[in-house]
């Protein structure tokens, strides 16, 4: 896979490190030549100082070939404009791009950026979550986003609490572990939930709000 990274700071950084310890073929184009000259000594790949927005400087970074296309700079537009040559130009399949104003990312998508994220947006909603949700917590998605892994705690008041398996009749969800007492325990070896478990519940996506109601009550 051959992926091209657009960017100065810590971020390009570890990423490319991450990409280059997977044995993906990398490029980083960064505007700053001190960084550049760091860069190549700390990570393996190819580094270009120059901006990753001018056709001229993708096309040495190799954009004819690039399977992706990360636009992490601090400047908006110069993400928007790099992924938009990439895509337009070169035909990279898929672009990344990092929007330092949240108010921006509706712009990326409607302009055709396969993924835009905001850092801003994403701290926001993990403490959000940590302050309104302490008891449920999303692990992770997969199955492009089909599946989701939750970890819930159950409290006193948990309906799910003194509950079998059977008798939550989850849909479209199914409790692939219980925690207790920092030990794990598979479905055969627990029978009723007990407050203070800790659930790993596996769920269609669309079927998750619907689960952790069933097992937390519905003001949660």
């Amino acid at each position: 896979m051959r992926v091209i990274i657009i960017g100065s700071d810590k971020l390009a950084y570890f990423l490319g490190r991450q990409f280059a310890s997977k044995g993906y073929r990398l490029t980083i184009i960064t505007p700053d030549e001190k960084q550049a000259v760091m860069l190549s000594r700390k990570v393996k790949g190819t580094i270009i100082s120059g901006d990753g927005s001018n056709p001229a400087v993708l096309e040495d970074a190799g954009a004819y070939s690039a399977d992706a296309i990360l636009a992490l700079t601090s400047q908006d537009q110069d993400n928007l404009v790099a992924c938009q040559v990439a895509q337009q130009i070169y035909g990279v399949p898929r672009t990344v791009a990092l929007v330092n104003d949240p108010e921006n990312k509706e712009v990326f998508q409607k302009l055709g950026v396969s993924v835009a994220f905001s850092a801003t947006e994403i701290l926001g909603s993990l403490i959000e979550q940590e302050a309104d949700e302490q008891d449920i917590r999303n692990l992770i998605s997969i199955a492009h986003g089909e599946v989701t892994v939750t970890e819930i705690t159950l409290q006193e008041d948990s309906p799910a609490v003194g509950q079998t398996p059977a008798e939550l009749n989850l849909k479209g969800a199914a409790i692939s572990c219980v925690v207790r007492s920092n030990q794990v325990l598979l479905p055969q070896n627990w029978s009723r939930l007990r407050a203070g478990d800790q659930i790993i519940l596996v769920s269609e996506s669309d079927q998750c709000a619907a689960a952790q109601r069933t097992i937390m009550g519905e003001e949660h």
